[in-house]
């Protein structure tokens, strides 16, 4: 992600921003004037710009005006003072995301710019979504080399020989040859040769005569016949049968064929593009590939480089499968963490392209959250590090569901319990850590030693019959307090008190979690 620009001559204005954002995790870039923000748009770009309005050497009003007319779709918070609402309205005017009064709280500055960046991500899926889908992404130097000799080709009739592993995008580079090629207009078939039974291959190459074998009904064309004046594309071409490599070898050699049961030589206009996965000159040594087959498709080698060896790709492609995956299943795109980036590049992807877009897929429907992290990846993609599923446990009725944790699924709570000795300011506000081993706190509920099972459950039973046999007409109350209490500390404490990350690991939204801090007095 770019970093935020902050804009402002008040030196110690930039100081609280750039610390309060970097506890956020933003990377920030600070200005003390307009002039050197135009300078640096130049040849870079924020994902969110903070400017002052008024600041020696020009105006922020002005500034917003001319990114605008650059980066029309940027973000821009203008920050302004409490008596300056005509320079407010004015920002509105100009096409301010928002303005930020001064002084401002802080907590609300940084929520504002988060938001800023919400809206700068989704602009970007979107016009990534909206965009015409490209034929091959790839920044790194293995796949320019890749378009490099797609570019020389584009003029060219010549065979060409794909090589590269299993789902390294080798149909995609052959369908670019053939858009870019003088056949363009004409018809691009593509066949599996190892997907399709012995017997039946031939008939597919190059059709068949009525009565030719049982079932043969009608006559059919082939893909000789299909492709004619374009270009067919064999895949995995070195798991061809030996008997069908010598009637491929005379096709490629006079263009003539017979279609199976026939007597009639037929003629197709057809460029030859072949791809496979093995190595076709072990193949030839071991006697499973003709050798003057081989030389005859061997005219031209473009070898795809595996994923793993063009790592710097992996977020432009992550970021273009998850858009595409969004648009097919007509939801909001979500968007990826630097961090779970960082761990999609470290993974060697033995299944290439084709399985970074298997995963994408996968995390559209299945990451429970718009944002994915590290730890929503799917388990193969872990390591050492798979996340053991939670134990299923069914919410028994007693479990109170407050506003905001209602909406909670009745299960997968194997894991609420906080780690043992957790007190502090919970203890004090009616409940105590689960699991920590803990005794009633001011007729809090008792800890359970342990979570695998229903063990916290079973103290959750003893302490609502105990309550309910006293005839405590706050039951419900309470033990919501406790229950709501705990998860909020728990998370909290994960955060290192950051409200709105808390919350977003608790599935509810901000403003639930500030309304219950307050409710349950945990700000004390």
């Amino acid at each position: 992600m770019k970093p935020i620009w902050i804009v402002d001559d008040d030196q110690s204005i930039r100081f609280v921003l750039e610390k309060a954002l970097a506890r956020e995790q933003f990377a920030t870039r600070s200005f003390a004037n307009p002039r050197d923000v135009l300078v640096a748009l130049e040849d870079d770009e924020p994902q969110v710009l903070v400017s002052d309005i008024r600041m020696p050497g020009g105006s922020g009003i002005d500034l917003l005006a001319k990114v605008k007319q650059k980066h029309p779709g940027l973000p821009v918070i203008i920050m302004t003072a409490y008596s300056d609402l005509d320079s407010a309205v004015s920002a509105f005017q100009g096409g301010a995301f928002e303005y930020l009064p001064k002084p401002f709280d802080l907590p609300r500055a940084v929520e504002l710019i988060r938001r800023a960046v919400d809206e700068s991500v989704r602009e970007e899926v979107r016009d990534l979504g909206q965009a015409e889908m490209p034929e091959m992404l790839g920044q790194a130097p293995a796949m320019q080399d890749v378009f490099r000799a797609i570019g020389r080709l584009s003029q060219s009739n010549v065979t060409v020989l794909i090589t590269g592993e299993s789902g390294a995008g080798k149909e995609l580079v052959a369908r670019a040859l053939h858009k870019h090629s003088p056949r363009g207009a004409g018809p691009f078939i593509a066949i599996n040769t190892a997907a399709i039974p012995k017997d039946l291959l031939e008939s597919e190459l190059f059709g068949h005569e009525r009565g030719a074998f049982t079932g043969a009904q009608t006559t059919r064309r082939g893909r000789f016949e299909q492709a004619d004046g374009g270009t067919l594309f064999l895949d995995e071409i070195g798991d061809m049968p030996f008997d069908l490599q010598t009637r491929l070898l005379r096709v490629l050699s006079d263009g003539q064929f017979y279609r199976v049961g026939g007597h009639q030589p037929l003629k197709a206009n057809v460029r030859v593009i072949a791809a496979t996965h093995q190595n076709l000159e072990q193949r030839v040594r071991e006697g499973a590939f003709r050798e003057d087959l081989f030389h005859r498709l061997n005219v031209i080698r473009l070898r795809l480089p595996a994923l793993r060896e063009r790592r710097e790709d992996v977020p432009a492609l992550t970021r273009f499968f998850l858009a595409k995956s969004a648009k097919e299943l007509g939801v909001e795109a979500k968007r990826i963490t630097e961090a779970a980036l960082e761990r999609l590049m470290a993974f060697d992807f033995p299944g290439n392209v084709r399985q970074l877009e298997n995963v994408c897929h996968w995390l559209t429907v299945m990451a429970p959250a718009q944002v994915i992290e590290p730890k929503d990846l799917p388990p193969e993609l872990m390591g050492s590090e798979v996340r053991p599923p939670a134990a299923p446990v069914a919410l028994a009725a007693s479990v109170p569901a407050g506003d905001g944790l209602s909406s909670a699924p009745s299960s997968g709570f194997g894991e609420l319990a906080a780690p043992a000795g957790l007190s502090g300011h919970g203890a004090a506000n009616g409940y105590a850590p689960i699991g920590a081993g803990a005794t009633p706190v001011a007729g809090g509920m008792p800890g359970a030693p342990g979570l695998a099972g229903g063990g916290w459950l079973d103290d959750l039973q003893r302490e609502a019959r105990r309550l309910l046999e006293s005839g405590d007409p706050q039951v419900w109350d309470t033990l919501t307090r406790q229950f709501e209490g705990q998860l909020i500390h728990t998370a909290l404490e994960l955060t290192r008190g950051r409200r709105i990350e808390a919350a977003h690991k608790l599935g509810i939204g901000r403003n639930t979690i500030t309304r219950k801090i307050q409710e349950l007095g945990l700000d004390d």
